[in-house]
């Protein structure tokens, strides 16, 4: 009896395993793929016990299927050691963005605001923008007087972009009409780069979808030259994050690691069990040094603090991963972290 219902455990994972490949054709499958690492951990500890029973072919190759799903996640799997980050040209100008949910309810936002003052960010892409965040970003406005606050029509999911470097000259910062995509042109030593912070909605059956295809306008009129980071509320191996790409011209950064969790739950199951859901996508003269996760701020996401570069000819890579990778490393000490 145990034997047969490890059986129908392992293939109930595998049917939803599977599902999560084909999430191209339908976001229900793709809704699955969020959760791979976790669905394949499960079918392997369901199949290592039926090697010994009568179910040990299925079990052997469900295994293999688990081993085979699991390692289509490594490049976003905690770095248990610094990888080399791509060599930065000497003299060359390297940059900060700091990614972060916010949490609407936020307890803590001090603590925000004094992350922010430790890490001198030179870009600031932000989510979950209620209205208690208009007032405390009021107590960093010396420090970062370039800004665009896009509300979103429930009054707690806007989106938020804070820079210390000027807008470039003649240009406007935008906000998606939904308040999902707020976008500046950022002068960064007389080269204008696109900047946008990005907040998507939950996958299938709530609104994601659809929401990607609303922001299609927004996506494809981002520059030549151009880094979005936000919380997508999906995985960099989803449909999802691969169809915002794919619109707005852009390469997604391999994940710096899990990053929200419930914020219920203990800090260390975020680092290595939680969803790694907070994007940075990049393109043209944009070159991506390094993501480091900082420690929590009372929200149910951890900070992603990234470096870059800008080469001055900004010509599009021949590479398609030219923009992307890096030094994926995990920094500091936390607590807490699916809204998103």
């Amino acid at each position: 009896m145990a034997a047969s219902l490890a059986f129908i455990a392992m293939m109930m994972f595998s049917v939803a395993l599977v599902a999560g490949f084909f999430g191209a054709l339908h976001p229900a499958f793709d809704s699955f793929s969020h959760f791979r690492v976790h669905l394949a951990v499960l079918m392997a500890l369901c199949a290592l016990p039926l090697l010994a029973t009568t179910f040990r072919l299925q079990a052997a190759a469900a295994l293999l299927f688990a081993v085979a799903a699991f390692a289509t996640t490594m490049s976003a799997l905690p770095q248990l050691w610094p990888v080399q980050a791509v060599a930065r040209p000497a003299g060359q100008m390297v940059y900060k963005l700091l990614q972060m949910n916010l949490r609407y309810d936020n307890p803590t936002p001090k603590k925000v605001l004094s992350l922010i003052g430790r890490t001198n960010p030179d870009v600031i892409t932000l989510d979950e923008v209620s209205a208690m965040w208009t007032t405390e970003l009021g107590y960093i406005t010396r420090a970062y007087p370039y800004r665009i606050l896009c509300p979103y029509p429930n009054g707690i999911f806007g989106v938020a972009l804070l820079s210390r470097r000027p807008f470039a000259a003649g240009t406007e910062p935008r906000c998606e009409r939904r308040g999902a995509m707020a976008t500046a042109t950022v002068d960064f030593g007389g080269i204008g780069v696109d900047v946008a912070a990005i907040h998507l909605s939950w996958p299938w059956p709530r609104e994601q979808h659809w929401q990607i295809g609303e922001l299609t306008e927004s996506l494809s009129s981002l520059g030549e030259t151009a880094i979005m980071a936000g919380d997508c509320n999906a995985v960099p191996w989803s449909a999802a994050v691969h169809r915002v790409a794919a619109l707005g011209g852009l390469t997604v950064m391999p994940s710096a690691g899990p990053t929200w969790i419930h914020i219920k739950l203990p800090d260390f199951l975020r680092r290595f069990a939680g969803l790694p859901i907070d994007q940075v996508f990049s393109k043209g003269g944009v070159t991506i040094h390094s993501a480091t996760r900082l420690e929590e701020t009372g929200s149910d996401h951890l900070p992603v603090l990234v470096e870059f570069s800008l080469r001055l000819n900004e010509q599009k890579p021949t590479d398609e991963h030219e923009t992307a990778t890096v030094s994926l490393t995990s920094a500091g000490k936390t607590r807490n972290g699916y809204r998103g």
